[in-house]
Order: C-alpha cells, then sequence, then structure tokens
C-alpha cells in the first residue's frame, strides 16, 4: 500500500509558472471514463489519491464529476491547485473525499508580477474559514518557495495572513528539518526549496542513491502511461498503461521490481534516474 498516487486528469495548466517546465508531450484531457477506471485501479493500492501531476486539475471540464465519483468510492483526495479557479468550485472542494488542498501561491507572483497579491490571496483565506464549517476534517496547505528572493517576497503574505487570521508567524523557516507551520485550525504554511528537475540535459549524478519512487507513490499520466515517480514529466521511464493492462501487473512488472530493489539498495538502476538531482535529498 502506497502512501498515494497521483492522476494526471489532464496536462494542461491555466498558467505557466517558471518552476514548472513545459510539458512537451501531446496536451491531454483524461475523459472522465477514464479517470474512473484509473481511480478504481488506484484505490486498491493507496491510501491517498492526488489529482495532478502536471496541469491544473480545477481546469479538467469534468473536475465536479470527478469529485463527486471519488466520494462514492471512498476515495481520499488530495488536490493541488493555483487557485484561480477556486471561486467556481468550492462547493465540490467541501466534499467529504477532499482530504487535503494543496495552494501553490507562488503561481500567482510568478505569471502577474505587477499585480497585488491581496484579492488573489483574500479568495483562498476566506475559502479556508469557509471549508472549516463544511468539512472541518480537510487540511490546507499554502505553498511558498523560500529560497532566494522569494524568501523576501514571502514577508507580504505572512503579514496578510497575520492579519486574517490574527496570529503571529515565526519567520525562521528550515526546510531540512520542518515544512511545514501551523497558521489556523488544519491550515498550515508549507514551504520547500525550488530543484532542479530530472532531464537526460543535466549532468550524471552517479549510481548510487535511493528514491522514495515506487515505494510511496507512483505517477498515471494522462494518456495512461505509469512512472514510477510524480517528477517523470515526460514518462521516460514508462513502466506500463493502465488502460491496456492492470495496475497491479505494471508496479509488479520486472522493471518496476527492479528499480525498487536498486532503491532499497542504494542504486539507481535506470538511466533517467542517474540525472535526477533531487533524488540527492534523500542521502
Amino acid at each position: 500500500m502506497m502512501d498515494r498516487i497521483h492522476i494526471e486528469i489532464s496536462n494542461i495548466c491555466n498558467l505557466q509558472c517558471s518552476f514548472c517546465p513545459v510539458v512537451e508531450r501531446d496536451k491531454k484531457v483524461m475523459s472522465l471514463e477514464k479517470v474512473q477506471h484509473a481511480v478504481l485501479q488506484a484505490k486498491a493500492f493507496s491510501k491517498q489519491i492526488c489529482l495532478h501531476l502536471m496541469g491544473e486539475p480545477l481546469a479538467h471540464p469534468e473536475f465536479e464529476k470527478i469529485v463527486s465519483f471519488c466520494e462514492e468510492q471512498s476515495v481520499s483526495l488530495q488536490i493541488t491547485t493555483n487557485g484561480i479557479l477556486l471561486q467556481r468550485y468550492q462547493e465540490i472542494l467541501c466534499s467529504k473525499a477532499v482530504r487535503q488542498i494543496n495552494f501553490s501561491l507562488q503561481s500567482f507572483t510568478d505569471n502577474f508580477k505587477h499585480k497585488p497579491i491581496d484579492e488573489y490571496l483574500f479568495k483562498i483565506l476566506k475559502f479556508t474559514k469557509y471549508l472549516e464549517q463544511r468539512s472541518p476534517d480537510c487540511y490546507v496547505n499554502l505553498r511558498l518557495w523560500n529560497n532566494g528572493i522569494e524568501s523576501k517576497e514571502n514577508e507580504l503574505i505572512f503579514r496578510l495572513v497575520e492579519k486574517f487570521y490574527e496570529v503571529t508567524i515565526n519567520r525562521n523557516v528550515d526546510v531540512s528539518f520542518k515544512k511545514s507551520k501551523k497558521v489556523w485550525n488544519k491550515v498550515y504554511l508549507h514551504f520547500d526549496s525550488r530543484f532542479e528537475w530530472p532531464s537526460l540535459e543535466i549532468p550524471d549524478q552517479g549510481s548510487s542513491g535511493r528514491c522514495n519512487g515506487l515505494k510511496t507513490h507512483i505517477g498515471i499520466h494522462a494518456d495512461g502511461s505509469v512512472v514510477p515517480c510524480c517528477l517523470d514529466k515526460e514518462a521516460n521511464i514508462n513502466l506500463g498503461n493502465v488502460f491496456e493492462e492492470d495496475l497491479s501487473e505494471i508496479i509488479n512488472s520486472e522493471r518496476a521490481v527492479r528499480m525498487k530493489r536498486g532503491f532499497e539498495n542504494n542504486k539507481r538502476v535506470e538511466d533517467f534516474c542517474r540525472h535526477c538531482s533531487y533524488i540527492n535529498r534523500f542521502k
């Protein structure tokens, strides 16, 4: 049983953030029927399903039906969004199926550099109060990068959050120790450092290293391709297709098992993994 399986219901996004690389795959929106099939396959192997890998999940034309189906199937959902379409989907996001919502706050400042963040952020913060009334067990992460100039830009967000919730936030952030700060009830500020996406174009990082791919999570792309890691945005390691074979066969295939055992022995058996610097975080 994995912690989560990422299902990319669409690889299309309504923004283009500098920290998200361009998706070179064909633009794809998974049909409702295929999403349902993927969910039914994934629920047997994961504690939680994340409706995100690349793309913006709230931009899916049948997002409400997807969440409703997951609620019918007693599936626990995690949703990562830029929040631009929040007002359109406030009701369905209060579904009992949704257990965690991650708002990527830096996406707004990254795309609208000359617009004040106040109105955008206030809508999200106001929603958290509404969510607490409707679905008090749902967690909210307000995600921020904390390295470089962004750590200074976060100060405005800190002040706005403090004013809204009438709290005081400790500014000290050490993501190597703890990434989250509780703000109010189940609302947290969540920090991380920018990273380099794995690519065959970056230097070989060596054969040693361990990763949580295939151990705690896998990803299913919008075309059904199964990948061992949520950072494999182009399906460089395509383990199979969930629309053509059972997920159980895919994750127990010779290639998948070889990868998993390699990580257990601190070894990167796939060439693509040798070109991933993110793995170095687990040393």
